[in-house]
Order: structure tokens, then C-alpha cells, then sequence
């Protein structure tokens, strides 16, 4: 199963990762200002990631790939590594959303 992992930035913003159950990172969000709206944008994942439309699929300009996961008014809420290949982007994002929904959080050690 994977879990979200809450961690302080070295500038003082809160950011999350999705990790998958390997450990992997799967999504990362950008920088909050506070904790409560760090796990705030965990539960729009939460609550997005199962939905297909909210995935914008996107080309880097060296022609790796990589996705963004938005919210239903169309702001970023988390984004992937780069891939390689096509496939291992839709594979990316199937792991988020198998693991996204019933994820646990947890917050890093410093």
C-alpha cells in the first residue's frame, strides 16, 4: 500500500509525496505555507486521483514524459517524475490511483 509522506521544506513550506508501496515517488505536491493546507491538497488527491479526466498527460522537450494531477477547477495538486516512455507514464499514473484513495499520512522525520 502507499502512503503520503508530509515533510518542511528547508524554506519553511510543507510539501507531500505519494509514495508507492515499493517507496517510490510517485506524485509530489508544490510548496503550502501551512501544514493544514498541505493535508488539504492530500485529500483533493485523495479525492481526484481515481478520476481519470483530472491526468494531463504532457511531453518534456527532450521527449521524456511525465503528468500532472489537477483539481476539477483545473489547479495542479501534484506532480510526477519524469518517464522515459509513454507506457511508464500511464503506469504512473495507475499507481496513483490504486494507491492515492486509501493512502495513509505520515509525516517525515526530520
Amino acid at each position: 500500500m502507499g502512503r503520503f509522506v508530509v515533510r518542511t521544506r528547508k524554506d519553511g513550506e510543507f510539501q507531500f509525496v505519494l509514495l508507492a508501496a515499493n517507496g517510490q515517488v510517485i506524485l509530489t505536491s508544490e510548496g503550502y505555507s501551512s501544514k493544514a493546507a498541505c493535508l488539504n491538497g492530500i485529500e483533493s488527491v485523495k479525492k481526484n486521483a481515481p478520476l481519470p479526466e483530472r491526468y494531463e498527460r504532457k511531453n518534456t522537450s527532450n521527449g521524456k514524459y511525465h503528468f500532472t494531477l489537477t483539481s476539477p477547477n483545473g489547479q495542479v495538486i501534484g506532480s510526477s517524475q519524469t518517464y522515459e516512455s509513454q507506457s511508464g507514464m500511464e503506469n504512473g499514473i495507475a499507481s496513483v490511483r490504486i494507491n492515492a484513495p486509501e493512502a495513509p499520512i505520515e509525516e517525515a522525520l526530520s
